[in-house]
């Protein structure tokens, strides 16, 4: 197969899986349940926080980017984090405690009742991400799970499951980061509306 087959063939995939995703009430239906949940949380103070593994991360750091810098245009900073940045953290705690207490060691010095936590995972089962989002429903916050089909052993944790019907982890990732985008802009629009 030449690379312009396979170029194509991608472009495709992903219009599908997005017009797929797009027909589907329910997910819609979640996306703006989660932007009201997390106005809401700005407003009472809270925050919003994030996790993810290799390519979920980088989107988890990319979305709360968004949230903290601008999106469409110049506001006040809103209060989002990803978990994973701090990498002397990170790898002081897989080393010594284990790579599955990551985010949910983390979370008890950082997070607060009320809070939002996001995770991604395109399979569901990322075990780092199932502890953390143990860990916050502990602690009285909201948790919100990016998965692919069928939502994994995550799904069992999340208050709100935004689930890709597709095995395809780039595809799934690529639907990850159109919603992500969604709701920055949503919340962003909302919480400082342009005259």
């Amino acid at each position: 197969m030449d690379k312009s087959t396979i170029i194509a063939q991608n472009f495709e995939a992903s219009i599908q899986l997005k017009q797929d995703t797009l027909k589907d009430p329910t997910i819609i239906q979640t996306i703006i349940s989660v932007t009201n949940k997390i106005i809401e949380t700005y407003r009472n103070d809270g925050k919003v926080l994030f996790c993810g593994n290799g390519g979920s991360a980088a989107d988890a750091q990319h979305l709360a980017a968004e949230l903290t810098g601008r999106y469409y245009f110049d506001r006040p900073p809103l209060n989002a984090e990803a978990l994973h940045t701090n990498t002397s953290y990170l790898t002081a705690v897989a080393n010594d405690y284990s790579y599955d207490e990551i985010y949910s060691r983390l979370l008890t010095a950082v997070c607060n009742s009320g809070d939002i936590l996001i995770g991604l995972s395109t399979s569901g089962n990322s075990t780092n991400v199932i502890n953390a989002f143990i860990k916050a429903k502990e602690m009285g916050c909201t948790t919100v799970g990016f998965t692919g089909k069928g939502g994994g052993k995550l799904k069992a944790h999340c208050d709100f499951i935004i689930e890709i019907e597709s095995t395809n982890i780039p595809r799934i990732q690529e639907c990850h980061m159109l919603i992500g985008h969604c709701i920055c802009e949503l919340v962003e629009k909302e919480m400082f509306p342009q005259t």
